[in-house]
């Protein structure tokens, strides 16, 4: 008898094991979240982890539609088409049982508002945010805002007490290095709570057993073991030999490999993002050329020579393995303002662009360093060894240096590079969000992520009055007319809109969100 009833709970507490790891998903991709503090990095991988242990007023679901999260309502006040109001969702708490109400509304997006803030930009047109109640937050801007609630999809709501009680109510200086408490920990609303974090090594995450979202998502998640693998080749062998579920960034070298092993699949989609290079335009003079005196990059005609050097085709079919789409403009076709025109792709003409090199009195060439990350785009490193050789065909003579994202993006923020990779995402899928971020001045409320230097003030009063334009025809005039300058200026070298290849175990049932952010509370398994 005894013997029979250990083979029972033998046999239930498999059982239990199995089904308890069932729940489990394993996640991996190339690079970590840069901080837990939620208004220090507007980084997608960063914002992606966030996304899980905290909530905006607005969110996007997987298909990329803007549904209800802290918000259960929202529209321009009746009374002022300058002021947003938002019905803020009752009975909603914190990790730490902490109720969620307008105070810590206003209190995030003050702090998002702040100069160490990396989200500043979306809300450069708000004059004030303030409660109308215990479950009424408004936002008052600077002219009529049609697009607001679009801006707020990545904006996370952290309690006003917790960061008052923990020395976090400034924003982490990332750029600076600086570490705080926020940056490690994290109170939010969210469907998973943080258990424990290790930095680049591992992250787990438990279900929120009080998530007020329990019984509307699938919520078939309940715990979340994320770690970071740079290497391609390991995190593939990680997924074929079963330690990992999901990874988010399948190399497209091991497409193949994956989708057709057993138990695996691959899912495939256009990703919201645009792969390009800049350059610094704007100083006087370089400090990674050999030109002394001078600046190549300020002259339009190198910058075209480039532009023309750069063999989009090549790329795909080499680099990506036909994973890319090549691209005319810095701007992804799921944005208001985009067009096939605006995408169309500079001739490959290495004759030409050698001309205009000369033209330029650059006919020798000259050297520059191209600063690229190693862990955050989808081959980024073997992108910019492939223009490196590109560029050299008309005498630009590149020298690569590839870190870590968390080494490379301070260099553009801290305008330490003069010619690098970025990628652009863009969560509002307007082109305001571009030019806020990458067209207007470096400044304290625009500009942040403007590694060229480049600045027209008559520009930067264009790309501010979008943000008030009502007419949305006369507002998509005033973009048409933005983009024509920033193309004529080329004041990037777009590469590709990237292409997301998410593998996973046959047993997860998801789609591909074109944002590149799992949401973990609409997975299933099968």
């Amino acid at each position: 008898m005894k013997s029979r009833t250990a083979l029972l709970a033998a046999v239930l507490l498999a059982s239990t094991s199995s089904f308890a790891m069932a729940d489990t998903l394993r996640w991996t991709r190339a690079g970590d979240s840069l901080t837990l503090d939620p208004h220090a990095q507007n980084e997608g991988p960063t914002s992606a982890l966030a996304h899980q242990i905290m909530e905006p007023l607005v969110i996007r679901d997987m298909t990329g539609k803007i549904v209800p999260a802290l918000a259960t309502e929202w529209a321009p006040s009746e009374e002022d088409p300058n002021v947003w109001v938002f019905k803020l969702r009752e009975g909603v708490t914190f990790h730490d049982g902490a109720e969620f109400d307008s105070e810590d509304a206003v209190f995030s997006f003050n702090r998002a508002m702040t100069p160490d803030s990396d989200f500043k930009e979306l809300l450069a047109s708000v004059k004030e945010v303030r409660a109308n109640g215990k479950y009424s937050f408004e936002i008052v801007t600077d002219g009529p805002n049609p697009i607001m609630p679009s801006n707020l999809t990545n904006l996370f709501i952290i309690d006003k007490g917790w960061a008052e009680a923990n020395n976090a109510v400034k924003v982490q200086d990332y750029e600076g290095g600086e570490d705080t408490f926020a940056a490690r920990n994290a109170n939010g609303t969210g469907p998973y709570k943080l258990v424990s974090r290790e930095p680049d090594a591992k992250t787990v995450l438990a279900m929120n057993e009080n998530y007020w979202g329990k019984d509307e998502f699938p919520m078939e998640v309940t715990e979340i073991v994320y770690t970071p693998i740079q290497n391609a080749a390991t995190r593939v062998a990680a997924l074929l030999s079963g330690e990992v579920d999901f990874i988010q960034d399948v190399p497209v070298q091991d497409l193949q490999r994956v989708g057709s092993t057993d138990g695996l699949k691959v899912i495939t989609a256009p990703q919201n993002r645009v792969i390009f290079f800049g350059m610094n335009q704007g100083d006087a003079d370089l400090t990674a050329d050999n030109v002394d005196g001078k600046n190549p990059f300020a002259d339009k005609r190198v910058r075209q020579a480039m532009n023309m050097a750069i063999n989009r085709d090549a790329i795909k079919q080499v680099v990506m393995r036909g994973q890319s789409i090549p691209a005319g403009v810095a701007m992804p076709p799921f944005v208001n303002g985009w067009t096939e025109d605006l995408d169309s792709l500079p001739a490959n003409d290495v004759a030409k662009a050698k001309a205009l090199m000369a033209d330029a009195g650059y006919a020798a060439g000259f050297s520059i360093q191209l600063d690229c990350p190693n862990d955050r785009y989808i081959n980024d490193e073997a992108i910019c060894q492939a223009a490196v050789g590109m560029l050299a065909q008309i005498g630009v003579d590149v020298r690569l240096d590839a870190k870590p994202k968390a080494q490379h993006f301070p260099l553009i923020n801290n305008l330490e590079t003069d010619f690098y990779m970025l990628g652009w995402g863009v969560p509002t899928y307007d082109s305001e969000y571009i030019f806020n971020f990458l067209a207007h001045t470096k400044g304290e409320k625009y500009g942040s992520w403007n590694g060229t230097r480049f600045s027209n003030p008559e520009l930067d009063q264009q790309i501010q009055r979008l943000a008030s334009e009502t007419n949305l025809e006369e507002r998509n005039l005033m973009i048409a007319n933005i983009w024509s300058v920033v193309q004529d200026e080329v004041l990037y070298i777009p590469i590709h809109h990237q292409v997301l290849n998410w593998g996973m175990s046959a047993k997860v049932d998801t789609i591909v969100d074109p944002e590149d952010t799992a949401k973990f509370k609409y997975f299933k398994f099968n």
